[in-house]
């Protein structure tokens, strides 16, 4: 997998380039994969963390899982996990 990564690497810097509406090159982010979704990948960049699906798709990764007691009647549409 470190092989597809690494090939990976620049594409997934610039789909989170356009997301977090920013420059961001691939040797700033930390890429590993995710296995609950063959395909999917977790991105690291500054203090964030992502979810990359494999249709290309990004969200922002709610670490720590459940969020619902910070988020008490709001819902998240770009939320996945």
């Amino acid at each position: 997998m470190n092989i597809v990564i690494a090939a990976e690497k620049p594409s997934i810097a610039t789909l989170l380039s356009e997301f977090v509406k920013r420059s961001v090159a691939a040797d700033d982010i930390k890429v590993s994969e995710n296995p609950d979704e063959t395909g999917s990948f977790f991105v690291g960049f500054e203090l964030d963390r992502y979810v990359i699906s494999p249709s290309g798709e990004v969200h922002v990764d709610r670490l720590g899982g459940d969020d619902r007691d910070r988020t008490a009647g709001t819902q998240d549409p770009a939320r996945r996990l």
